[in-house]
């Protein structure tokens, strides 16, 4: 079984390894977070004081990491992925990135002596640890083939995106499409209650009619409704408002770059931003919902719980 270094260990990160360990590979892993470290180490993964710790003899490196600026961070430099892994390491980033740091990423692992995947993912925190994720990746024929045997344990679906930078592509306007459909869930919900229908017998039609989509099922922003919604815990992050609002701004420059009109993802860009600055950036990205609703509440989330666990 490969050896596999893994950078970055918080949300998705965790159970992802700990899916890795569960099928027999020995994963090394590392993030500045030390609790985040811990939680991976009691799902088996042995937990390493640096990068060039994780990668020596490693077989393959993978890194999930929040910001485009900490994917560069995290390769360059003298303490980086490319100074300390070993000639022809399969390089794999599960990162959500603007497409020029991908680039970049392809670009600079090939003229190194290295071996680069986008390896972009979809699912969620339940899709790791349910070891169903989609994942999307970019890169050389050859080099997909050696990503799609590592990636197995961890995913559903593994999708051949195309060449350099298609991974990150298709996970960028796939993650558009998806704060697009959490606005209209948002709006749904809110609509069905002031009409005064079941928000359950409600959410039996959508799901059985034209208004179906992934964040209705998954997501429905009113508790006690899906079982995986964020609206049962009063919001607490499975995808947190500035994760999204930092993929949406992705999507948004994207059509910048290539001219393309985007003005639902720039309403959706909006309302995350709105969010962002109310202070709201770690709550869920399904908290959009509030902004829906005609008196500023929301059933299922309490504001003052989040200023209880803010000074505990």
């Amino acid at each position: 079984m490969p050896t596999i270094a893994w950078i970055g260990l918080g949300h998705m990160g965790a159970p992802m390894t700990a899916n890795l360990v569960a099928a027999g590979h020995t994963v090394r892993g590392y993030d500045i977070n030390e609790a985040a470290a811990a939680a991976a180490a009691e799902r088996g993964v042995v937990i390493v004081g640096s990068i060039a710790e994780a990668l020596d003899g490693a077989d393959a490196c993978f890194t999930s990491l929040p910001m485009p600026q900490h994917v560069r961070a995290v390769y360059e430099g003298p303490d980086g992925v490319w100074a300390h892994a070993a000639p022809g390491t399969l390089l794999l980033d599960t990162s959500t990135v603007d497409i020029e740091t991908s680039r970049w990423c392809h670009t600079e692992s090939e003229r190194r002596g290295f071996v680069f995947v986008d390896s972009p993912i979809s699912g969620g925190t339940a899709g790791a640890e349910a070891h169903t994720l989609t994942f999307m990746l970019g890169g050389r024929d050859e080099d997909v083939e050696r990503a799609k045997d590592l990636v197995g344990p961890m995913a559903g679906n593994v999708i051949a995106c195309g060449g350099a930078t298609a991974g990150i592509a298709a996970k960028l306007v796939n993650n558009m499409m998806l704060f697009i459909g959490v606005m209209a869930t948002a709006e749904g919900s809110q609509l069905a209650e002031q009409l005064g229908l079941d928000q359950q017998v409600f959410w039996n039609v959508v799901n059985a009619s034209s208004g179906g989509s992934w964040p209705q099922r998954v997501w429905w922003p009113v508790p006690d409704v899906v079982p995986s919604s964020a609206a049962n815990k009063n919001f607490d992050a499975t995808f947190s408002v500035d994760l999204a609002r930092k993929d949406c701004s992705l999507a948004v420059q994207a059509g910048d770059a290539t001219g393309v009109h985007l003005p639902a993802a720039q309403l959706a860009l909006s309302q995350l931003v709105e969010l962002a600055e109310r202070g709201l950036g770690g709550k869920d990205c399904t908290l959009v919902t509030l902004l829906a609703t005609p008196d500023g509440t929301l059933r299922g989330y309490d504001p003052s719980r989040d200023r209880i666990h803010a000074t505990a």
